[in-house]
């Protein structure tokens, strides 16, 4: 026991309490980690997202992908980049966030392993279907944030499909918040433009802001590209931006390999990395800026829709 002078009457209580909240963490598990996040589904209850509905009628899908980034980022990087900022945008203005899937539409990622492709026709009826259950319950408003390139148009069909068939009202986030975004201000004006696509320093720098923990920069290899040629001819405009050439050339790459095109990610560089940047050009302040611009923009567009129709207005 303790010496005389160390007694106190509740000294046995405060122990026991110890040893009882000791044990109880104990036998918690060990590999979570997370905080309850304002607004999102999953983290809520029923009544939470009852209550959440008496101040808004809008929910965002995030769109995202199970596909290779290289071997310095996950598999999930699209699925996790777009559902954190979809959450950072939820804490500046009330919205639901719904995850509905991991997987998206990316067959030319399958010879790398790990990517997981789901058709297109199934994607956008598993959300189309989940817009209708929260119909159900009084969501009528939904924004579709598409973080993979692959799902670009059924994202837009997602959102067609709601305004064409239901009493929901859908936009393409993304598209939205065009008008109100800003660009980030770079830190050289001088900054080179060079080809920095799929997996380069743009998406490493928003993963090392969004998911730093999941971003291995000591496991990025120099990455071997090898375009057809005519492709690789087209890159100078495409890096300048011309806007025909930009257009032809991604219509032609990252196509599946079963096209016979030639472009599936495989056939187009060695490490899965569609950039010539040095990868060491990443930084977390180049992510945070590109997400807050992103966020800004979102919530601005968010605020203006619930302007022109507030919650309850009825277009009947």
């Amino acid at each position: 026991m303790f010496p005389k002078r160390f007694r106190h009457p509740l000294a046995p209580a405060l122990i026991v309490a110890l040893l009882a909240a000791g044990a109880a963490s104990a036998q918690t598990n060990p590999l979570w980690g997370q905080t309850k996040i304002r607004n999102y589904l999953p983290h809520m209850s029923w009544t939470e997202v009852e209550d959440l509905l008496t101040r808004t009628d809008m929910v965002i899908f995030p769109v995202g992908a199970l596909e290779q980034h290289g071997p310095h980022m996950s598999i999930g990087t699209d699925f996790l980049n777009g559902l954190e900022r979809a959450k950072l945008v939820a804490q500046r203005t009330d919205v639901l966030v719904a995850p509905i899937l991991l997987p998206g539409n990316s067959p030319y990622h399958l010879a790398f392993p790990g990517t997981i492709s789901l058709p297109a026709e199934l994607i956008q009826e598993v959300y189309f279907e989940a817009a209708r259950s929260l119909m159900g319950q009084g969501f009528r408003r939904f924004l579709i944030l598409n973080s993979h390139g692959g799902n670009r148009v059924i994202s837009q069909y997602i959102a067609d499909r709601i305004n064409h068939e239901t009493e929901g009202i859908a936009v393409e986030l993304g598209q939205a918040a065009g008008p109100f975004r800003e660009a980030p201000a770079t830190d050289d004006a001088t900054e080179p433009a060079v080809f920095d696509r799929h997996g380069g320093v743009g998406e490493t720098s928003s993963s090392l802001y969004l998911t730093p923990d999941l971003v291995d920069l000591g496991s990025a290899r120099t990455t071997t590209l090898t375009m057809p040629q005519h492709l690789e001819a087209m890159l100078p405009e495409v890096v300048a931006g011309e806007p025909t050439a930009l257009r032809v050339f991604l219509a032609e790459s990252l196509k599946a390999e079963s096209t016979g095109k030639g472009t599936s990610t495989r056939e187009l560089t060695d490490t899965g990395v569609w950039s010539v940047r040095d990868l060491e050009d990443s930084s977390v302040e180049r992510g945070r800026r590109a997400a807050e611009a992103f966020v800004d923009a979102a919530v601005a567009f968010i605020e203006r829709w619930k302007e022109l129709r507030p919650l309850g207005a009825s277009g009947r």
